[in-house]
């Protein structure tokens, strides 16, 4: 038996979230999913929300692939493996490009140089998620299918009619998937690059309701002319410095969804109390490293 971190979900939903868990490259393959009643009990890579620590059966004769993620048709190792390149691009017939990452996200633009080990030379793809597609280039826009489950998490708490702001919105994702219940929302991103991308999605999507703004987000609260409901910041290394811009932006009683990596529970508590907000939640999405955690903190703006 192996020890190793785990989702538990009902069994109605194993294959949903099996099919999940592949896409985000984080099911471990090397061991069994397990069952117990009516839970499945499905082993993965990575501490994450929800996970607990749980003993598995080894797959005995399977094929163990190098650690990856795929976004869309392209598998990202973080290794220089391609020997284990190949073994990936042939494991899976939808994948055409196996990268590694060449260096960490970084600049305003956050975005990462990659290392073509296999397949097609292109960082270009395209990412179904729920429904929607999205184009996306991994080496000019940021962009994470990790965040999946985060962005059906904010959809499924959303009132109808809500205004919407996505500060570092990238190519939208999270625009498009919250569309289907906002009045309006407004995506704003410095990236040019992203923009072109965001408008592109925004056309194959057919979502109308979503106002693409090429924008510095500290800019943001002396060129917008309403206050909105709820705001998200994905923008987990620097988003703290905009955490002002986005009080000012919410209306009382708003939401807003902070994304932050951090490398203690309750990091940023006391900012987001001296603002004037009430933290809701704190909740690690995923792990980023050993010692940090990409966490989401659920804000309600004070009232006054």
């Amino acid at each position: 038996m192996v020890e190793q971190w785990c989702i538990r979900v009902p069994a109605k939903r194993g294959e949903e979230l099996r099919l999940a868990l592949i896409e985000e490259g984080v099911l471990d393959l090397s061991l069994k999913v397990r069952r117990d009643g009516s839970l499945l009990f499905f082993p993965v890579t990575e501490r994450r929300e929800g996970a607990v620590r749980d003993d598995f059966e080894s797959q005995q004769g399977r094929l163990v692939l190098p650690r990856h993620e795929l976004v869309g048709g392209i598998a990202i190792m973080q290794n220089h493996d391609p020997a284990g390149a190949a073994k990936i691009l042939a494991s899976r017939p939808s994948l055409h490009t196996v990268l590694c990452a060449a260096s960490d996200v970084s600049g305003e633009y956050r975005t990462r140089k990659f290392a073509v080990l296999a397949g097609l030379p292109t960082t270009r793809t395209q990412v179904i998620e729920y429904g929607h597609r999205f184009i996306v280039d991994l080496s000019t826009a940021y962009f994470s299918a990790r965040l999946s489950s985060e962005r059906q998490r904010i959809l499924s708490r959303m009132g109808d009619d809500e205004t919407v702001l996505d500060m570092f919105a990238g190519v939208g994702p999270f625009a498009i998937t919250l569309a289907v219940r906002a009045l309006l929302i407004v995506a704003s991103d410095i990236n040019p690059d992203a923009i072109l991308l965001m408008l592109a999605n925004l056309a194959q999507n057919r979502t109308k309701n979503v106002l693409p703004v090429l924008a510095d987000a500290h800019h943001l609260p002396a060129r917008m002319p309403c206050r909105f409901n709820r705001i998200v910041m994905n923008l987990p290394l620097s988003g703290t410095a905009f955490l002002p811009d986005a009080f000012l932006l919410c209306k009382p009683g708003g939401i807003i969804h902070f994304y932050s990596l951090v490398s203690k529970e309750g990091e940023h508590l006391s900012a987001i109390s001296e603002l004037g907000g009430t933290t809701v939640s704190e909740r690690i999405v995923r792990s980023y490293s050993p010692s940090q955690w990409h966490a989401v903190y659920d804000i309600v703006v004070g009232k006054n």
